[in-house]
């Protein structure tokens, strides 16, 4: 149980919160929620003891264990091994080890009786603590959470100091999670992860027994994993008794009757002001006028909560006409040195208006494969081939780096065009992307992450594209501001290729995914969901290196059991797609001979109908078309299901 009693806590002479009595039971889940900088962070930090409320207080069961994912390591771990850092989970763990070798050094000296039997029951209750704790599977677990988490087995024993921040922040995440604390509170995990990862820490947050609070964007996480809603909003902290659907719906039926109850207040606020401004003057009315007055007085002001709904504006241009492919891979071959390649004889390619999502793991080369479509990175061996009349507008991970602080939004976008091109649309585009008005004065410097995102979309629709790759475009936006933009996408008619950690994202845009693995590039023609349920045929999405020395039991049969199941299902799949194939062949053999012969008579001079065989020419070559489209389009369904049951057959028995 966690208790907020009054509690208040101002910044720079602001409340960020006041008056907070709020309560949260044993063993809820709860999401927390509310605009950036309403005080989420503010109310952990009062939890761990990290912040001092100005007033009020923070009532925690006295002997609970607290778990929360530091943002920041010491300097002190950095030099630790990666499974060192991460199974040194517990702290209580070392002061028991050490107040344990200190008893059994005094029990092979001790011969008083008395003493013996107080040492012994000491060491007794400390061995029942460190084994309830889990210490003797600690080292087991963080090898099973970080693997999970995309670390390489063979990176387990390098120092964390090798690794980038993002990948230190899944370290910590790693052992928070398997600390067994009986409050966990996880301040935005899935920052860090990949769509894999955060299915997997979805599954594992499923099964924690503890008290569970969440800050968090991840729509997909907030209703998986929560069953009650904290709204942190101008001061106040208000609970709701539900996931965040159940809060949306919630909210709104509250937004609703609190603008009646206010309409209700004001309308009876001027009738009481127009009567005291009656009355006031009249020596004989001075007692009504005083009257309305203390009704007047009485009368609360009925405050509205600040709307979550995302203010800015999302419509992106329609854009220009394009062939029926968008691009193509052909035998292409990328690594960032020669020896370790990255893509080998990758041939793939994206339909005009597809919606693309590219999964995996981090590291695997998803972003690698957005440069490569950008033509921001040239293949090693092959080549990547637009699409006829096609326009790439490419958005980076790192764009709000690129961005000059010092321009404003209005220059920033005619930077983006050529030198002699007309501004005469900017400022559309800019209303367009919601920005306005003084808004397109404002400087870079000064804008937030969900105005940077809005803006570099203006710096790619001042000259409309019609294949627009995004590299992860909602890490800087908030729940609502991510709705937005997924509501853009699925309206634009232009094709997109993305990548995304976002799964409730993923879901929503995507039509056709891509999915990265170690065992190359497989495409899975549906959405998201369609994507889980043929993965999950094949075994799932393999790790980076399977974490072979601490299998569970069974693990080598249940794997055996799952590749049988798999083979079963892709079986008919794949007989059926050869057949298809080997159709449509024979279909193509049979137009080419026909097409042959109507050559052969138009060149052979005899006396024939011209205009008879030119037509029938004509209508061959579009039926050749289009026989050739079906054949292409079966062939690769028929290559993605071959790497599908070449990866089931292959996996470790």
């Amino acid at each position: 149980m966690i208790d907020f009693r009054n509690l208040s806590k101002t910044y720079s002479g602001s409340y960020i919160l006041k008056d907070v009595n709020c309560r949260i039971n044993t063993g809820e889940r709860v999401g927390v929620v509310g605009p950036n900088g309403a005080g989420k962070s503010t109310l952990f930090g009062m939890i761990t003891g990290e912040v001092v409320p100005d007033a009020g207080t923070v009532v925690i069961p006295r002997d609970s264990r607290l778990g929360i994912m530091r943002q920041h390591i010491p300097e002190a771990d950095l030099d630790r091994t990666l499974l060192e850092f991460t199974a040194d989970a517990i702290p209580e763990l070392k002061l028991y080890s050490a107040e344990l070798t200190a008893i059994e050094d005094k029990l092979a000296d001790c011969d008083d009786d008395d003493t013996l039997e107080s040492l012994l029951k000491r060491h007794g209750f400390l061995q029942s603590a460190i084994e309830h704790l889990g210490a003797y599977h600690l080292d087991v677990e963080a090898k099973q959470a970080l693997t999970s988490l995309g670390f390489p087995v063979a990176k387990l024993e390098e120092p964390l100091n090798r690794f980038s921040g993002g990948w230190q922040m899944r370290a910590a995440l790693a052992r928070v999670l398997i600390s067994r604390p009986d409050i966990l509170l996880l301040d935005e995990p899935s920052n860090y992860l990949d769509i894999p990862a955060v299915e997997w820490l979805c599954r594992f947050l499923a099964n924690y027994p503890g008290t569970l609070m969440l800050i968090s964007h991840d729509r997909f996480l907030l209703r998986k994993l929560t069953s009650i809603t904290l709204e942190v909003n101008r001061g106040t902290v208000t609970r709701y008794a539900g996931n965040y659907d159940f809060y949306r719906t919630e909210r709104e039926q509250r937004r609703i009757a609190l603008e009646a109850a206010k309409r209700n207040a004001d309308h009876k606020k001027e009738q009481l002001e127009r009567m005291i401004d009656r009355f006031r003057a009249k020596s004989t009315k001075a007692a009504a006028a005083k009257s309305a007055q203390k009704k007047l007085d009485r009368i609360e002001d009925v405050q509205l909560a600040d709307t979550l709904d995302y203010h800015g504006v999302i419509r992106f241009p329609e854009p220009p006409p394009a062939g029926a492919e968008a691009a193509r891979f052909e035998h292409v071959d990328f690594g960032y040195t020669p020896d370790k390649l990255l893509f080998h004889d990758l041939s793939m390619d994206i339909a005009s208006g597809d919606k693309l999502a590219i999964i995996g793991y981090n590291g695997m080369g998803k972003t690698t494969l957005l440069k490569l479509l950008a033509g921001v990175l040239t293949p090693l061996a092959g080549r990547v081939v637009p699409g006829h009349r096609i326009v790439i507008g490419y958005q980076a991970q790192e764009f709000s780096e690129l961005l000059n602080d010092a321009l404003s939004v209005y220059d920033a976008v005619k930077q983006a065009l050529p030198p002699d091109a007309s501004t005469a649309n900017i400022a559309n585009v800019l209303g367009s992307f919601g920005f306005s008005g003084d808004a397109m004065k404002k400087t870079c410097g000064v804008l937030s992450g969900g105005e940077k995102i809005r803006l570099q979309m203006a710096r790619i629709f001042v000259r409309p594209p019609n294949l627009l790759i995004l590299d992860e475009p909602t890490t800087h936006l908030d729940v609502a501001a991510r709705e937005l933009l997924q509501e853009a996408l699925r309206k634009y008619t232009g094709t997109v290729v993305f990548v995304s950690h976002d799964v409730e994202f993923v879901r929503s845009v995507a039509q056709t995914i891509w999915e990265v693995s170690p065992a190359g590039v497989t495409k899975y023609f549906g959405n998201y969901d369609y994507y889980l349920e043929k993965s999950a045929a094949s075994g799932g999405m393999p790790a980076p290196v399977a974490p072979e020395p601490f299998d569970v039991p069974g693990g080598a049969k249940e794997r055996r059991r799952q590749r049988a199941r798999a083979r079963g299902a892709i079986a008919g799949e794949l007989r059926q797609a050869r057949r298809d194939v080997d159709a449509l062949e024979q279909q193509l053999d049979a137009q080419a001979a026909r097409k042959a012969v109507l050559v052969a008579k138009l060149a052979s001079g005899e006396k024939v109908d011209f205009a008879k065989l030119n037509t029938e020419l004509a209508a061959l070559e579009k039926s050749i078309a289009a026989t050739e489209t079906a054949w292409e389009t079966r062939a690769l369904e028929l290559e993605a299901l071959r790497q599908e049951n070449d990866r089931i057959n292959h996996e470790t028995p």
